[in-house]
């Protein structure tokens, strides 16, 4: 990695601009079919800003009448849909699991509600680490000691004291929770530098690994908490210089072992777990490409999963144009505890997730959900904050800018929700538009600016919206016959 994950937030405001535009595939030119024989309830409104965090204010109604020539607009296509959503997220890393433990049963209650409740938040994705990564209290793996390729010695026995209890917990209070899984580091011992820290995999390995991959969702499973798809390695292509836990593994590897071990494993053994590839950067979209174009592999792997420290968002759209059917899910990204608007660069991270999301991914899964308030645990390099910070003394939380960007999309936008067509001249209001299961439909605006007036055109219809200075704004309205 080239970049730290302090710069990742100047990275994706750069890459927004080009994303803020219609999207490289979508329908061109497409006109608004009339929808006459629909009503359109009033729209209902929460706002971000330097004094409101996600409040409700006053509904704004649709008119038939035309809109302001002074006014910026906006169009809406709900006749254009894209991609399919899964929903929204964090990580639970060692950090993460063991910074929630230290709460009383009841503030870990309420927080969690808060959270993970589908009438609050509602955020039902997460990831899990695959024995230790950089933010965990100490190297870890689930098979240490001499090579052992009949992992006799497997055992899960260290995430049965906080980690397992927290996934459970948070799974009875939302029981959609999808979880996904990934390995910084295989055992030390299937490496040719014998360390966790760093190094590379060692090819003849490649069967004990997917055998450990095996045991390691079946025990989770074991433990109630099943593990719905995995990615084979976080940030495939650095070893971090060997000052964490990290592994470097070739294409050709990936390639072979997800083709040649992995799938085939789940497959023989009935796992329905998916298997998503890459789990990096948005500039190594070329290879994404050239992995998928192995027909075996495509056999057991149908997505591509990403992380935003460097390159451009529109870089997924180019895998996207090669394998339309191809998923992707945005796997990691977080903010820097030490940066000074950490608790309020909502609009930024507001703007970053409409670029994820204009550019066809359907998961988005922040970094740790929680750390204490210098970033810790932490065994790695990098500084980073949690999407919520709970002191390590007075226990008190604090909500991060992530936080409240995240709430603007996960409370309104569900599981199955597919996104459709918005369009705007203006190239500083990021904007992205969804409509869920149920018929309902959802807009969230982010403007980075001063204060301005927008109107929504959909079909024959216009509202009047007007948007605070430094705001990130969540319109939803119901459609009925």
């Amino acid at each position: 990695m080239t970049q730290t994950r302090r710069t990742f937030l100047q990275l994706s405001t750069l890459g927004l601009a080009a994303t803020a535009v219609p999207d490289a595939i979508r329908s061109a030119q497409s006109e608004i079919t009339p929808q006459t024989s629909k009503q359109l309830s009033a729209i209902s409104v929460w706002v971000t800003s330097d004094n409101e965090r996600f409040t409700s204010t006053s509904s704004i109604p649709w008119s038939a009448s035309s809109a302001s020539a002074a006014a910026e607009q906006l169009q809406l296509d709900p006749t254009v849909r894209y991609q399919e959503m899964l929903g929204f997220g964090g990580a639970f890393t060692d950090a993460a699991c063991y910074t929630f433990n230290r709460l009383s049963p009841s503030a870990r209650e309420q927080l969690f509600h808060e959270m993970f409740h589908p009438s609050q938040m509602a955020l039902s994705v997460g990831r899990v680490c695959v024995g230790s990564s950089d933010y965990s209290t100490k190297v870890y793996s689930f098979e240490e000691g001499e090579p052992d390729p009949d992992l006799i010695r497997f055992s899960i026995e260290h995430d049965r004291e906080y980690i397992l209890p927290i996934l459970r917990q948070v799974r009875t209070v939302n029981p959609d929770l999808f979880l996904f899984s990934s390995p910084w580091s295989p055992p030390g011992w299937m490496k040719f530098n014998g360390s966790m820290l760093g190094g590379s995999m060692r090819n003849h390995y490649l069967a004990a690994y997917a055998g450990y991959y095996l045991k390691f969702l079946r025990s989770y499973a074991g433990e109630g908490v099943p593990i719905r798809a995995l990615t084979s390695q976080n940030e495939v292509d650095t070893d971090q210089d060997g000052r964490m836990p990290a592994c470097i593994w070739p294409q050709e590897y990936e390639i072979q072992f997800v083709r040649d071990h992995l799938g085939p494993l789940l497959e023989a053994n009935n796992v329905p777990t998916k298997i998503w590839c890459l789990d990096h950067n948005y500039n190594l979209w070329g290879r994404a490409i050239c992995t998928l174009e192995d027909a075996k592999l495509r056999k057991h792997c149908n997505a591509v999963a990403w992380h935003g420290y460097v390159g451009t968002p529109e870089m997924m759209s180019k895998v996207h144009e090669t394998y339309p059917d191809v998923e992707m899910h945005w796997t990691e990204g977080g903010p820097d505890y030490r940066d000074p608007a950490y608790l309020t660069d909502w609009c930024n991270w507001s703007a970053t997730f409409s670029g994820i999301l204009r550019n066809w991914c359907r998961s988005i899964t922040a970094w740790n959900l929680a750390l204490d308030e210098n970033g810790r645990p932490n065994i790695g390099p990098f500084a980073c904050g949690g999407v919520v910070t709970i002191h390590s003394q007075s226990a008190e939380v604090s909500r991060s800018g992530q936080f409240w960007a995240l709430a603007h999309y996960s409370r309104v936008i569900r599981r199955g929700a597919h996104r459709f067509e918005s369009h705007s001249a203006a190239e500083d209001l990021q904007h992205v538009a969804f409509e869920n299961p149920d018929g309902t439909q959802a807009l969230i605006l982010t403007n980075s600016g001063s204060a301005r007036t927008i109107e929504l055109k959909l079909a024959k219809l216009t509202a009047t919206v007007r948007l605070k200075a430094n705001s990130v704004t969540t319109l939803a309205w119901s459609v009925s016959a």
